[in-house]
């Protein structure tokens, strides 16, 4: 696909994964596009825990189905039912899951261009996760970013050493179809904003609202 397809395609997937095995160099693709991501520094702070046991996944996502209880008792009416339509199951159905970590020492002490901004950091380890979904899109393969955890449970779950954030959790995996309209669009959740509205020339614009 031209990669201007792939952007536009991809879509963060929650309910059309099949469960397929994903091929140990569809794997080694992915995964390699996400280490060749940019970083701050050339620090590379990412590492990829690849999720593959039913007991890990069954346990993250009955913490995630608890933590998705807590956020849905600050909602009501219309905004309770938008989100009660929204799945998390590609936690069990997908083939396997990724885990995203950023190591806030890598490259330390001194990381070049992290002085000013600390989090360019954490913006890099995001970078690595955009080229791996980017890749999975082209190789045919549905990603879900899984939000719903926290941190400091998942790294007890996975045994990541203190100090090393998890950052994502992410669904990979063999899918029947990618939407051709967002998930949280199609169920009423956010609407897509236009990009007139997102540019600004030389100064900030006021908008309303």
């Amino acid at each position: 696909m031209d990669l201007y397809d792939v952007i536009h395609r991809r879509r963060d997937v929650r309910a059309q994964f099949t469960g397929a095995p994903v091929p140990d160099e569809t794997l080694h693709r992915v995964l390699t596009a996400a280490h060749a991501a940019p970083s701050v520094g050339y620090s590379q702070p990412w590492d990829f825990v690849v999720v593959r046991d039913p007991e890990l996944r069954r346990r993250f996502h009955e913490h995630v189905s608890a933590e998705r209880e807590v956020f849905a008792a600050m909602l009501d009416g219309e905004a309770a039912e938008r989100f009660a339509r929204i799945k998390i199951d590609g936690v069990l159905e997908s083939s396997l899951s990724v885990v995203v970590t950023y190591d806030h020492s890598r490259g330390g002490p001194a990381v070049l261009g992290r002085h000013a901004i600390a989090d360019t950091g954490l913006y890099s380890a995001c970078l690595a996760i955009q080229n791996l979904w980017l890749a999975a899109t082209a190789e045919g393969l549905g990603v879900g970013w899984v939000s719903f955890y926290r941190e400091e449970w998942l790294a007890g779950l996975l045994g990541i050493p203190a100090g090393i954030r998890p950052v994502a959790w992410l669904c990979l995996g063999p899918v029947t179809h990618f939407e051709t309209v967002p998930d949280l669009e199609r169920h009423g959740w956010r609407r897509k904003r236009p990009l007139a509205e997102a540019v600004h020339t030389d100064r900030w614009r006021a908008t309303d609202g």
